[in-house]
């Protein structure tokens, strides 16, 4: 069985790990789909869609789950509801069922007909993609201990923190 895991992973931390772990553990294999991909440079989106590929790929390396087992695709928004599903399945191979967390995905996914399930979370206040931002952007470093290390280790090579910091608070027009 192949299953989807939805995210924008801005960026990917424990509880994202908790809950591939967990899906895995199903005897399922994974299309990790890295959502909003075209996004970048934002306060909720601060890490590009190569950036976060990246990330996902080095937690899963470090955490040494089986590779071969996981995809991850980086989809676009296109920002029209009722179209999402069938755009999304436009990038990514064949799947079973499909995993997110997001109450407004898991209505677009089940209204396109596809069969979703759930996970338990991982402390939602605290693994949250949101959260771990705030505390980058404060300068406060238990972010650290809320990401994998090999993600923390290329946040800080390419000065990534800095960049959340100085967009602050920053909105930008869409």
């Amino acid at each position: 069985m192949k299953s989807l895991f939805i995210g924008r992973f801005q960026p990917i931390h424990k509880g994202h790990i908790h809950t591939i772990k967990q899906i895995l553990g199903k005897d399922e294999d994974i299309i990790i789909v890295v959502g909003s991909a075209q996004h970048s440079h934002t306060p909720d989106n601060p890490f590009s869609g190569g950036e976060r590929v990246m990330f996902i790929k080095r937690a899963l390396i470090d955490e040494e789950l089986p590779l071969p087992r996981i995809d991850i695709v980086p989809v676009t928004d296109i920002n029209i509801h009722p179209l999402w599903v069938s755009h999304m399945r436009s990038f990514v191979p064949y799947f079973d069922k499909a995993y997110s967390h997001n109450p407004l995905v898991k209505r677009l996914l089940e209204d396109g007909g596809i069969v979703t399930d759930s996970t338990k979370l991982l402390e939602r206040t605290t693994y949250s993609g949101k959260h771990v931002r705030d505390l980058i952007r404060w300068k406060n470093s238990e972010w650290e201990k809320l990401v994998p290390p090999g993600v923390v280790e290329l946040i800080k090579k390419y000065k990534m923190d800095v960049r959340i910091q100085e967009i602050g608070d920053t909105t930008t027009k869409q």
